[in-house]
């Protein structure tokens, strides 16, 4: 016969599943972060370096500053076993405010990015502004519908929301990284036209990979927020995909400024081409004649391009009857047929120069 004993666990460690869980998922968003500002540390020195400081790169390293700093003290606040209901009361709302300012710089990462890929399309600004808009509103108002969530002494200090619909905090955001996604994506492909390209050449050139592991990730933060049931008012359930979704999305949003190719002003530039073509190219014609009194050049109109003016070796100087009375006309109106036609046509694309990240 055998004699069985129960042992009482302190409330630090007898933690229901779901509470037990989202401690799970926050010690892997952790190592996300720690693993996140490591890897970038070179090139957010090689960034800082550079002399300009648009908007994008202001945003970079703020990103890089308070998504750390953010969750490292709300990790404390969740681990410390010593923390009681009351210091949580004061407490609770630093995660959803800190985490609203985050996801509203993260947005405007993706409005400047996307209004730049557009070249500058006007109607893309006003559509992508009004989702950020919206979204500053929405995270705003719903920072004043969380509660402290009512653990025993020891699990930890958590903000849940009152009610249901509080899940426009992270609707709103969303949205708009479904729009970014989206836009980026029509972009890419429009841009196959021009120059066609395997789709893991594209994905890696556009930074396809990065809108998309936002937009997942958020995706699937919704369906906690809206369809998973909590079991009671202590339950944790909605938010415990909230933190990782926070970190990934400040994550890929960093490397998606990495990811442009050249100044950052202005959100940089679409590496594909422009929106009417692959490269950019100009034409330039040059009308020169020369003429002395009543006396025209007989000679015939010759054209030239670029190509042949740096191989061909140069010729014997043409004839001037004078000195004097001698028009030169630039890219004017045509003055005589009898002259001579310069057209340079010079062609800049993508794959000519060697890009360096």
């Amino acid at each position: 016969m055998s004699n069985s004993t129960s042992v009482d666990l302190p409330p630090s460690l007898n933690l229901p599943p779901h509470l037990s869980a989202q401690k799970y998922f926050l010690v892997c968003t952790l190592t996300v972060a720690a693993w996140d500002t490591l890897v970038l540390s070179p090139r957010t020195w090689r960034l800082m370096k550079t002399g300009e400081w648009p908007v994008l790169k202001i945003l970079f390293h703020f990103l890089r500053v308070f998504m750390p700093v953010e969750f490292t003290i709300v990790a404390v606040a969740f681990f410390d076993t010593k923390w009681s209901q009351a210091t949580c009361q004061h407490f609770f709302l630093f995660e959803p405010i800190c985490t609203a300012i985050l996801l509203a710089a993260t947005s405007a990462v993706h409005v400047i990015r996307t209004h730049a890929i557009y070249d500058k399309s006007r109607p893309v600004l006003i559509g992508m502004s009004s989702l950020f808009a919206l979204q500053i509103v929405v995270t705003a108002v719903c920072c004043g519908f969380y509660r402290s969530v009512p653990l025993d002494v020891g699990q930890g200090c958590i903000a849940g929301p009152k009610h249901n619909w509080v899940g426009i905090y992270w609707l709103a955001p969303t949205l708009l990284y479904t729009a970014s996604f989206a836009l980026a994506m029509r972009r890419s492909i429009v841009s196959l036209q021009l120059k066609p390209l395997s789709p893991w050449k594209l994905m890696l050139r556009d930074g396809l990979n990065l809108y998309g592991a936002i937009w997942g990730v958020n995706m699937i933060n919704m369906l906690f927020w809206f369809i998973m049931k909590p079991t009671g008012i202590d339950d944790p359930i909605k938010t415990i995909v909230t933190s990782m979704a926070a970190v990934l999305t400040t994550s890929m949003s960093l490397r998606i400024i990495l990811n442009v190719r050249g100044s950052l002003k202005s959100g940089g530039v679409f590496t594909g081409g422009t929106a009417s073509s692959g490269h950019s190219s100009s034409r330039t014609t040059h009308v020169i004649s020369t003429r002395s009194g009543g006396h025209q050049s007989s000679q015939a109109a010759h054209t030239y391009n670029l190509e042949d003016m740096r191989t061909t070796k140069p010729e014997p100087e043409w004839p001037e009857p004078g000195a004097d009375n001698k028009v030169i006309a630039i890219d004017g109106a045509q003055l005589d047929p009898n002259g001579v036609r310069i057209t340079v046509d010079r062609e800049v694309g993508y794959d000519q120069y060697h890009h360096t990240k």
